[in-house]
Formats: C-alpha cells, structure tokens, sequence
C-alpha cells in the first residue's frame, strides 16, 4: 500500500503540483482494506488453512468453497471459460444505480468505458447501461437494466436520477461477446438484469476492448424507445441491427461523455498498478492450469493479493454513496 502512494507522487517531476485527487485516492485505498469483504477473505482464509500437515488442499478448497467465497462478493465462477459473473441475486441488485457510482470507478483503479442509454416506456424512465474495461485486477464487461417511477433527487450528496435494479417481472434476455483486439475472450448470455464477465489476472486498454452485445425487448414499443435512447446517445442507424424485439450493437469506443473523475493522471497511476498486479499474477500462477492451484499459489506466495484477487469487478466500496442517499429513495 505504501509503494503505491510512494509511486503515485513519483509520477510528475519534483517541484511539479500535485493534485488534492492523489490525498483522496490514497484515502480510499486505506478503506478498502478494512470493507466487510476483506474480513470475509480472512475469514476464509484461516478456514482454508485448519488442516493437518498432510492433507490435501483440495480437502479444504474446491470449486464448491470458491463459489461459497465469491458468493459473497456477488459472483460465481464459471470453469468452462475461466471467468467470474454475477449471480441474479447479487448484493449488488439492492443498490439500484446512479451517475455517482460511474464516478466513483476510477479512483478506485477501475478504468472502464461507460455507456448509459436513457429512454421511457410503460411509465418509467429506464436506464440500460454498458461498461467494459479494467477492473482492477480483472478485463470485463457489463450491461445493466434499471428503471424508476420516482421523482429525481436534489441532496447536498447527489443530484439526478437513482434508478431501481429491475425485478424479475422486468429482467431482459442479453447476450454479449468480449473482444480484445479482435480476439474472443468470453461469452455470456442470460435472463438477467446485471450481465457480466470478468477474466481474472488479464490487463486491457479499455480501447483494446469490443462488445458485441445483443438485447431483447419487452416488445416492439419498448424495443423503439430503446432505439431511441440509442440515437440520443450517438449511435447511428447503420450501427443498430434489429431482429424482431432484439437489437444488437457493437461498443467500441463510448459515444456519451465519461465520468469527470477519470481524467489522464487517475487513470494513468490506476492502469500502472493494475498492469503490475497482473503481471506479478502471471508470473506466480505460470504453469498452473486451474484457478484452484492459481489461488493456491497466491495464497501460498503473496497472501496479500488474495484480497484483491477476489475482489472482482465492482466492489463494496463503489456503492458506499448508496448509504447517503438511500433516506432520500
């Protein structure tokens, strides 16, 4: 934690300004260490490790204990195509989404495109959303589904619209395919309302990212203002394809204007760390062929980054605005 604050006020020349951002990123990355997660980590952790000397590590830690862990954080990890997703009840779901939460991102080393597409039907302002990137340690994408009958908020904490995560009665069949640079690194497809996927100890370029994704509406009136919602946001018509109730895109490069907080510096000092923390991942987990041994091998030989390995894609702490607003909801 301390080289990271050391590195960040090494990256402008000595005598040059540096930025108040850097004093608050510092700040946040000391909390994070204390969230509810990383006491469940460690938690689970000394769990894992009441064995006796020959027993086999896989007594203690299999899948089924992995997915336990990963529960928790709202996730559960799929071996066929090595990556971790988010679970229809997750945590998350209670949290609904606003635009702080997009700000929120960056400083917290999570450098990733943002796209929200805004459009009313059935007497609700909806909000579809897609977002890809780096997450930390992990390259993933998402797109989520909210709505909202509410009146918009006008708090000392936020201003605009909280949107509710959908119910089941309004969850959206999605379908999406992660590109980096032109090659397939997953695919996900379910009745969801949080679709996503992310590739564990992989550094992208958000730019290095494509998501062809695929949606389906509730019908032909809900399908139009979607579309809608995509023209207002820049997308051409030639850019949308439409299949019945369906319409899929490619997100290349955002259309909408991207968080104020991830500004050059921010993302520079985030994508440095997040580059060296999976470099060090490769290099410990060469040769291990499942992630059972990978976290074995972190576990074994820098403990320390068991906490951040699984804290996957977006995390406690970028919902930690929800609390202060949530009286107002």
């Amino acid at each position: 934690m301390f080289s990271y604050i050391k590195n960040m006020f090494t990256v402008y020349e000595e005598g040059n300004f540096i930025p108040i951002t850097i004093v608050i990123l510092c700040i946040i990355g000391v909390f994070l260490y204390k969230s509810s997660f990383f006491l469940k980590i460690v938690d689970w952790m000394k769990k894992s490790s009441k064995k006796s000397i020959n027993s086999n590590y896989y007594d203690v830690i299999d899948y089924d204990s992995l997915n336990e862990l990963t529960e928790t954080a709202g996730y559960c990890y799929d071996i066929n195509q090595d990556i971790f997703y988010s679970h229809i009840n997750a945590w998350q779901r209670e949290m609904g989404y606003c635009r702080l939460y997009d700000e929120a991102t960056a400083p917290l080393n999570m450098i990733i495109d943002c796209e929200p597409i805004y459009f009313e039907y059935d007497n609700k302002r909806w909000l579809i959303e897609f977002w890809k990137g780096q997450y930390g340690m992990t390259t993933g994408c998402e797109i989520g589904v909210y709505s909202t009958t509410g009146p918009d908020l006008d708090t000392i904490f936020f201003n605009g619209t909280f949107y509710d995560s959908v119910s089941d009665d309004d969850l959206l069949r999605m379908a999406c395919i992660l590109r980096k640079n032109g090659k397939r690194m997953f695919k996900r497809k379910d009745t969801h309302w949080w679709l996503t996927g992310f590739k564990l100890g992989e550094f992208s370029q958000p730019w290095e990212l494509t998501m062809d994704l695929k949606i389906t509406l509730k019908n032909k009136i809900m399908r139009n203002e979607f579309i809608k919602g995509l023209k207002n946001a820049g997308y051409l018509d030639e850019e949308i394809f439409v299949m019945g109730n369906s319409v899929k895109l490619r997100f290349d490069k955002p259309r909408t204007k991207q968080p104020y907080s991830r500004n050059a510096f921010i993302e520079h000092v985030a994508q440095k760390q997040n580059k060296e923390l999976c470099e060090e991942y490769q290099y410990i987990t060469y040769g291990y062929n499942n992630v059972l041994d990978k976290i074995y091998a972190i576990q074994r030989y820098d403990p320390n980054m068991l906490v951040k390995l699984l804290m996957i894609g977006k995390s406690e702490s970028i919902f930690e605005d929800y609390w202060k607003i949530k009286k107002y909801l």
